[in-house]
């Protein structure tokens, strides 16, 4: 039996569903307050590629398409506020793909027309960075462009929540940075996954939060 994919985000029901996710996950933990201020954070957007945002591809996340407003403002956000914007492009060789090669039905590589960002993605005023595990610190320069620019915290959104996004937020945290998780900026394949994911970061890695209290934050910066 496959996994089971569901559209849990929609345009017209993301930001209620969102809502219900974050306050079942708060009733679960200990509440965090969100950082005043955001001064020292970057924007991390894992791998929004046609692989995961076309719903001709085998790997296409459904409720990847209701994200796209939420991580593009958050994108224009950090943009207008002069603060870093990275994103990733998840491509793999069979020399580095390790076990995801037998982990998973395909490796996704740099020549297939899925591995490019999603062109519905404004990535012109950040930078795009490969990695080639769930960890985007793993054999990448992030941990290094993010030290040069004295980043501290992490704001992480894209897909998928369980896998990539996860795994990054957890490595994140073992490396000192504070991480906000967006609850309706991450998406993946079922409610169910989404929601393991953020009980499991809140528990003891990252602070879920939804996009518009990031923004809102952010917007304070340059007044």
């Amino acid at each position: 039996m496959g996994i089971v994919k569901e559209q849990y985000f929609s345009l017209s029901s993301i930001d209620e569903t969102a809502r219900e996710l974050l306050e079942s996950v708060e009733s679960s933990i200990r509440k965090r307050p969100i950082s005043s201020t955001l001064e020292q954070s970057a924007l991390l957007v894992l791998d929004m590629q046609e692989y995961f945002l076309n719903d001709q591809s085998h790997a296409f996340v459904p409720s990847a398409t209701a994200i796209l407003p939420k991580v593009n403002a958050l994108i224009h956000t950090y943009s207008r506020s002069k603060l870093p914007v990275i994103f990733t492009r998840h491509v793999n060789t069979s020399q580095n793909a390790g076990l995801m090669a037998v982990w998973w039905r395909e490796i996704l590589k740099d020549d297939m027309d899925f591995s490019r960002v999603d062109p519905r993605i404004d990535f012109s005023e950040g930078i795009v960075i490969s990695k080639t595990r769930y960890d985007a610190f793993f054999n990448s320069p992030l941990d290094d462009i993010l030290k040069k620019q004295k980043i501290k915290q992490l704001v992480i959104c894209g897909v998928m929540t369980h896998l990539c996004c996860e795994t990054t937020a957890r490595s994140a945290f073992m490396r000192d940075y504070e991480v906000f998780f967006t609850v309706d900026g991450t998406a993946t394949y079922n409610k169910d996954f989404h929601k393991a994911a953020l009980l499991n970061l809140a528990h003891g890695f990252a602070t879920p939060v939804l996009s518009e209290a990031i923004i809102y934050i952010v917007e304070q910066i340059n007044g």
